[in-house]
């Protein structure tokens, strides 16, 4: 996991950071992710009515799906203790162990977008997931963050 602290870069690995932002909860929203260390490579996109988990859940989706085929090590840095810990603590699978229901025995939240990327996580391998702390000066979090809430924008009424 990361503290706030500046991910090593290497030829073989991939740092994306990812974000999701909602205007209300459920809202209008958006997501983003971006490579680092410069944020060159990027997307974006948003719903009309949503959940701040689901923007979170689906930048970091759609930033492994992007780079599936890519042969190099994937970090996802997200500020979402969601994501990160359903990967890092292994949430996952006592989601499976209990079919697709919670600690507190309710269904699983997002569960279309859970069961693909999880699936898509442990087909291609070589995927980490890292935490830092939003809105805490990280610029590559902090540009993440900026361009999910400029995509959520676009669903304001």
């Amino acid at each position: 996991m990361v503290n706030n602290q500046r991910m090593e870069f290497s030829d073989d690995t991939l740092v994306i950071y990812s974000d999701g932002a909602c205007s209300g909860n459920p809202g209008p929203g958006g997501w983003a992710w971006a490579v680092s260390p410069r944020g060159s490579e990027f997307s974006s996109g948003g719903e009309a009515h949503t959940t701040n988990q689901r923007m979170e859940v689906l930048a970091a989706f759609d930033a492994v799906r992007t780079f599936a085929n890519d042969p190099r090590r994937i970090v996802i840095v997200s500020d979402s203790t969601y994501v990160v810990k359903c990967f890092t603590d292994g949430w996952w699978r006592g989601w499976l162990q209990r079919g697709w229901k919670n600690s507190q025995r309710q269904p699983v939240a997002n569960r279309d977008l859970w069961e693909p990327f999880i699936e898509l996580v442990n087909t291609r391998g070589n995927v980490d997931f890292a935490w830092v702390k939003g809105h805490s000066g990280d610029p590559m979090n902090d540009y993440v963050d900026s361009l999910a809430v400029e995509a959520s924008q676009a669903y304001l009424n």
